[in-house]
């Protein structure tokens, strides 16, 4: 079965406010089987629009990414990355 995804290309704009964000989505994203495969570091953008930061989360399948995503509970953390942060949020099915 293919592995599911979800990037992410962010540029925060309060980095404080958006530890908060951080610390309460990473034990959801481990709780959906998602483990990290970049986050943040080091990043150039030859094409496209530019964002500060990279992410890419991967998940033991497509389903369990979009379960992830459209929980209630992400849903109302995602919304400390939405006031504090322009983002731009994929999710995929891998190969």
């Amino acid at each position: 079965m293919p592995k599911g995804y979800i990037i992410g290309h962010i540029t925060v704009n309060d980095p404080d406010a958006y530890q908060e964000y951080i610390v309460k989505d990473t034990p959801m994203i481990e709780a959906y089987g998602g483990t990290p495969i970049v986050r943040g570091g080091q990043s150039e953008t030859p094409e496209g629009a530019d964002f500060d930061r990279h992410v890419i989360f991967e998940f033991p399948d497509f389903d369990s990414a979009k379960a992830l995503y459209y929980s209630k509970e992400y849903q109302e953390v995602a919304r400390i990355r939405r006031e504090n942060a322009t983002s731009m949020i994929i999710l995929v099915e891998g190969v």
